[in-house]
């Protein structure tokens, strides 16, 4: 069953491209992007209160139309409930260690700073994504498969080339 295309959440990990291909499909659909790492994080690289960032997601998904890029696992269940349309970038390991890297020290507006060093720290939280939270996307996706529009890409150019032909 295929439904509507005007709420969509792009999930995947750090350094899939969700941010590029979130805005990919803004350019085509006019559908407003909000980035959740643009809600969570202050430019100081603290972030908010959990509460203040889940009455600001609740505001978002109140809306009649959006794209939500970010991955944050916790609201998943929200987000897949409200959405009609889920995109899974679901890319191997090393290309996303690899896109994570080479966005080092270049201005983004899906961040609030430019990340200036692709730390241990942050390499590991990619590399653990893939085993504690692929998981989880994969369940979510196989609960909400009869009544949303779901798309999995396995690479960059699966994804460019849905893109291509909306």
């Amino acid at each position: 069953m295929r439904v509507a295309m005007n709420k969509i959440i792009v999930l995947g990990p750090s350094g899939a491209g969700k941010s590029v291909f979130s805005r990919k499909l803004n350019k085509i659909t006019n559908i407003p992007v909000f980035h959740l790492d643009n809600i969570w994080w202050e430019s100081d690289k603290s972030h908010i209160e959990r509460e203040v960032f889940d009455k600001e997601l609740a505001s978002i998904l109140s809306k009649d139309k959006w794209i939500i890029d970010g991955d944050y696992s916790r609201t998943y269940e929200i987000r897949f409930q409200n959405a009609d349309t889920v995109f899974f970038l679901d890319y191997p390991l090393d290309l996303c260690l690899t896109g994570a890297e080479e966005r080092i020290g270049k201005k983004r507006e899906d961040l609030p700073w430019v990340e200036e060093e692709f730390d241990k720290e942050f390499q590991e939280w990619i590399i653990n994504w893939f085993k504690d939270v692929r998981p989880i996307v994969y369940s979510m996706i196989d609960k909400y498969k009869n009544n949303k529009n779901i798309y999995i890409f396995k690479s960059r150019n699966d994804a460019d080339n849905f893109i291509s032909n909306l």
